[in-house]
C-alpha cells in the first residue's frame, strides 16, 4: 500500500483526469446534439433516424424534404403518437390516416388536387417549426439534390387545388351557408337566420375531388324557384330551420 504522501501527491492527478473525462462527455454530447447541416439522405440511413437511437437525432421525411423533431421526441419516439412518421417519408398517410403497411409511403399517385395541397401544406407546416436537415433521395429528389419530374408534377397538381379551393371559397361567399349544430341527443340542425335552407351543389368539387359534395346555404324567397336547389327531407318549403 503506498504512503500517505504518495496518495496526497496523486490526489491532483485523479482530479485532473475526472475533470478531463466530464469534459469529454460532455463534448461528445454537444457533438451529437449539434444542428445537422443540410444535405442528401439515403432512405436507409433515414430509417436509422426514427427515435430507437436517443443517441441520433429523430428525423422525419414529406415530399422528399427531410426535417429534424428531436424537440418533440414525447410525440415522435417510441411510444409516441408520431412515431409512425420517424425514420421515413410516409407523405400519403398525412392526408390518408392510413399508418401501417402500405399506407406508409411517400407516394401521393392517385390522390385529388386538394389532398395533394394538403400534403404540401403539412410540408409547409414542419418548415415552420422544426430544423430542415436536407433532402431524400429517391422520389422527389435524384442524386443530385435536383427536383425530379415527379414532385414537379405534384408542386403543380398542389397549386391547382390552392386555386381551386380559393375559387371555391369566393363563390361560396356569395352565398352564405346555414347554420348548424349537432348532439347525440338531439341529432342535427341546420337554420338560417336570413332565407331559407337549402342543399345545393359544389361543382368545384367535381375538379377537386372527383365528386359532388353538396352544402346547407341560405336563400331569399325570390332565389327559391332556382333550379339544382334541394329542400331537406320532412322539412317545409318556407321553414327556416330543418332537422338532419
Amino acid at each position: 500500500m503506498g504512503s500517505p504522501s504518495c496518495l496526497r501527491a496523486s490526489s491532483p492527478l485523479l482530479v485532473g483526469l475526472g475533470f478531463l473525462v466530464a469534459i469529454i462527455a460532455l463534448l461528445s454530447q454537444l457533438y451529437l446534439r449539434r444542428p445537422l447541416p443540410p444535405r442528401l439522405w439515403s432512405v436507409e440511413e433515414l430509417a436509422l433516424h426514427n427515435g430507437t437511437d436517443e443517441k441520433l437525432p429523430i428525423l422525419l421525411g414529406i415530399v422528399g424534404s427531410v426535417f429534424d423533431v428531436t424537440k418533440g421526441r414525447s410525440h415522435y419516439g417510441p411510444g409516441g403518437g408520431y412515431h409512425h412518421f420517424s425514420g421515413r417519408d410516409a407523405s400519403r398517410a398525412f392526408i390518408s390516416g392510413n399508418f401501417s403497411g402500405n399506407g406508409l409511403t411517400d407516394s401521393l399517385h392517385g390522390l385529388s388536387s386538394t389532398e395533394v395541397n394538403s400534403v404540401v401544406d403539412w410540408r409547409k407546416f414542419y418548415r415552420e417549426r422544426y430544423r430542415y436537415v436536407g433532402k431524400l433521395v429517391g422520389r422527389y429528389y435524384d442524386t443530385e439534390g435536383n427536383p425530379t419530374k415527379y414532385l414537379k408534377g405534384i408542386e403543380a397538381k398542389a397549386k391547382r387545388g390552392a386555386q381551386l379551393l380559393e375559387k371555391q371559397k369566393i363563390e361560396e361567399a356569395k352565398i352564405p351557408s346555414c347554420n348548424s349544430k349537432w348532439s347525440q341527443q338531439e341529432g342535427g340542425e341546420v337554420w338560417c337566420d336570413t332565407g331559407y335552407p337549402r342543399l345545393v351543389k359544389r361543382p368545384v368539387d367535381i375538379a377537386l375531388t372527383g365528386k359532388i359534395s353538396q352544402r346547407c346555404a341560405c336563400f331569399k324567397e325570390e332565389e327559391l324557384g332556382q333550379p339544382g336547389l334541394e329542400v331537406y327531407k320532412g322539412c317545409d318549403y318556407l321553414s327556416k330551420s330543418c332537422s338532419v
